[in-house]
């Protein structure tokens, strides 16, 4: 599928993406499964061509995914991995075989796909949204490559997302907190119930820790469609975590055995959780079957999850990480605590102004030793004057300051790291989070500021 583009291709990929951009955004819901329905059976049913596996939880859902993919390639299956938000670049949402789709297979894939857009869009109430039709796409892409599995992360919810059209043997259920509560509801059953609807008849559901009254819900779901649950700490669950340089060393009983001496180059007990289901989906996936231990280690060597405590630069370190909800900061904050020692760290933060800011600021507290309070691109990005308000309530006056570029925020963020570190012969690094768009612009801007500095300056990708 990868392919470089001609002066034409690259023109048409550049209307491809305004067109879809002036579709519905992915932050306006009209909670149907009429349209994708409708969609998908006018292109002759694409998702239903490959096997699936489904995601759906609040956090954790990427990193969960990206270890699937990684696990399911060791055993030679070919792959499309569905995620969203991106990071950097939107064919990042569209993965196959563990690489975004090119640009040009991203043009050919619209081709096949806009004149149904229209179609559906002339006879529906509501247009096909932007989320939606990008869906379709990824349906088409991985019935055309073709590939051997689909594993799809909701974008929200569950019963209504669009990804639900899929029929998966396992869908996976991770954390499950509070975000999206203008359209999921305000308390955890509500929450729940929605992202339950993922849960097929007769699937394997894998279910991660959950709050009890969570766990109730999820269960009840499997009794009604008749689903196998499959709970971690229970069916399976992690036997042992060890802190290791650049990661972590896990024993992890799954369904079928135990394995033993996995490295995962990630930081964080969340993540080694996100591991522990990873590996249980994929033995469902199987079967139920042993996997080879050592091709399970193969995997798990390779993961990455960019954006999730990430550290994208040395001297001064520079972590960058997707928080965007209270409890994947607690999540972060946590990591850094117990596994970073970091004399002082200057945060810069940009959150949107629809997530529960305050919360997320509150889980900062414990290790922002000074705050830079910013806002990224996006128009629901918070006004960083509000911003300053509620961190002055929460932090102090003297440890917050105001840069309203983001670019200007973190080049000067990492430029008094550097000088509190000659000065003080200390450790000071520089976190960058609040959002996925504000982890995935700041992980642009640090790559222009590493070539600008000294491009023999480490910068991780």
């Amino acid at each position: 599928m990868a392919k470089s583009l001609d002066a034409r291709e690259e023109e048409k990929f550049i209307q491809i993406m305004k067109v879809l951009d002036a579709k519905w955004p992915e932050s306006k819901i009209e909670p149907s499964l009429d349209r994708i329905k409708a969609l998908v059976d006018i292109l002759g049913a694409p998702q239903d061509t490959f096997r699936s596996i489904h995601i759906a939880g609040t956090n954790g859902k990427t990193s969960t995914s990206r270890m699937i993919d990684s696990l399911l390639q060791a055993f030679e299956l070919r792959t499309g991995r569905f995620t969203s938000p991106h990071l950097e670049s939107f064919l990042e949402r569209i993965s196959i075989n563990k690489e975004p789709i090119s640009a040009a297979g991203m043009v050919a894939t619209y081709n096949d796909v806009a004149l149904y857009l229209d179609l559906v869009d002339s006879r529906s109430e509501h247009p096909v949204s932007f989320f939606e039709a990008i869906t379709a796409l990824a349906f088409v892409a991985f019935a055309e490559f073709p590939v051997d599995v689909g594993i799809f992360e909701v974008g929200m919810g569950g019963e209504w997302d669009a990804t639900n059209v899929i029929n998966a043997a396992v869908n996976v259920i991770t954390p499950i907190g509070f975000d999206h509560m203008q359209y999921l509801g305000n308390t955890l059953v509500e929450i729940a119930a929605t992202k339950s609807g993922i849960i097929k008849p007769h699937s394997v559901a894998i279910l991660a820790h959950q709050d009890v009254e969570v766990a109730k819900v999820l269960m009840q779901k499997c009794v009604e469609v008749e689903a196998l649950p499959m709970r971690e700490g229970i069916e399976f669950s992690l036997l042992r975590r060890d802190l290791a340089v650049g990661g972590q060393m896990l024993t992890i009983q799954g369904i079928t055995q135990t394995y033993e001496d996995i490295f995962l180059p990630l930081y964080g007990a969340h993540q080694s959780e996100n591991a522990t289901v990873a590996l249980a989906a994929v033995e469902a996936f199987a079967g139920s079957k042993q996997l080879d231990p050592d091709m399970v280690r193969a995997a798990f060597m390779q993961v990455d999850s960019p954006g999730r405590c990430e550290v994208v630069y040395r001297n001064p370190t520079v972590i960058l990480d997707a928080a965007h909800n209270p409890h994947g900061a607690t999540a972060l904050t946590q990591t850094i605590s117990n596994e970073f020692d970091f004399s002082t760290i200057i945060a810069v933060v940009a959150p949107m102004g629809d997530k529960d800011v305050v919360g997320i600021l509150e889980a900062l507290k414990p290790i922002a030793d000074r705050i830079v309070l910013s806002s990224n691109s996006s128009p629901r990005a918070m006004a960083v004057g509000e911003l300053e308000k509620l961190a002055k309530q929460i932090f102090g006056h003297d440890r917050v300051s105001v840069i309203p570029t983001l670019s200007d925020a973190i080049r000067k963020s990492i430029e008094q790291a550097k000088l509190d570190n000659d000065i003080n012969d200390g450790n000071c690094a520089v976190l960058i989070t609040g959002s996925v768009v504000t982890a995935g612009e700041g992980r642009t801007i640090v790559k222009k500021y590493a070539l600008h500095v000294n491009p023999r300056d480490e910068m991780r990708d």
